[in-house]
């Protein structure tokens, strides 16, 4: 399992990531999820969300917002059904591999490219995308600026953009990139944290100074 920080809507979050439940296709990790959930922080969790049963109990455990990734595109009736049920509180992340969605842990990559499925998502109402470009991800070669820009212009949804944040000026370019596109809802950095490239601290530093 894989937590990763991020800033969104004023907040500071956690994105945690069930890798043993998008290879197996269902949630492996819950009851360690659901301790980090006690500790009181912000949790968005993904990972082998693939059936209502699964949503439900995530949320149930305190997670604030999940993410469904390869069930959102292989059904949209799926997304639609929990958008109905419980809102912003569900995301779906668009993992792009060459610009085209990747599904399964990335293990396999679909015909369809990530800019289609970011309109899809958007037109069904999902208020949050979390967009990874798969190619940069923990490479710690900084993110894929144009691939963040194109999604952020293609969708009215808030975007979470994910992979490649090496260092503090990736983070700020990206807040940069947010003045001209205010549906930017914030960064996830992982890697540069655990290896000491960032500091947690002084991107929030920087984020609040951005908004303020």
């Amino acid at each position: 399992m894989v937590a990763k920080g991020f800033k969104a809507a004023g907040a500071t979050w956690v994105h945690v990531v069930d890798l043993d439940g998008a290879f197996s296709g269902e949630p492996r990790n819950l009851p360690v999820v659901k301790r980090i959930a006690a500790v009181g922080l912000k949790i968005q969790l993904g990972g082998g969300l693939r059936t209502r049963k699964s949503v439900d109990l995530a949320l149930s455990l305190g997670v604030a917002r999940v993410v469904i990734g390869t069930r959102a595109a292989e059904s949209e009736a799926f997304v639609s059904e929990l958008v109905s049920a419980y809102g912003d509180r569900i995301a779906v992340g668009i993992d792009a591999k060459g610009g085209k969605v990747a599904v399964k842990g990335w293990v396999d990559t679909t015909k369809m490219s990530a800019l289609v499925m970011a309109r899809r998502m958007d037109a069904l109402g999902v208020s949050t995308l979390i967009h990874t470009d798969v190619g940069t991800d923990g490479m710690l070669t900084g993110p894929n600026f144009e691939a963040q820009e194109a999604m952020l212009g293609a969708v009215e949804a808030r975007v979470i953009a994910s992979g490649g944040v090496s260092r503090r000026e990736d983070v700020a370019r990206l807040i940069a990139t947010g003045k001209n596109h205010p549906n930017l809802d914030g960064v996830i950095v992982g890697k540069a944290i655990y290896v000491g490239r960032v500091y947690l601290s002084d991107l929030l530093r920087l984020s609040g100074e951005a908004r303020g």
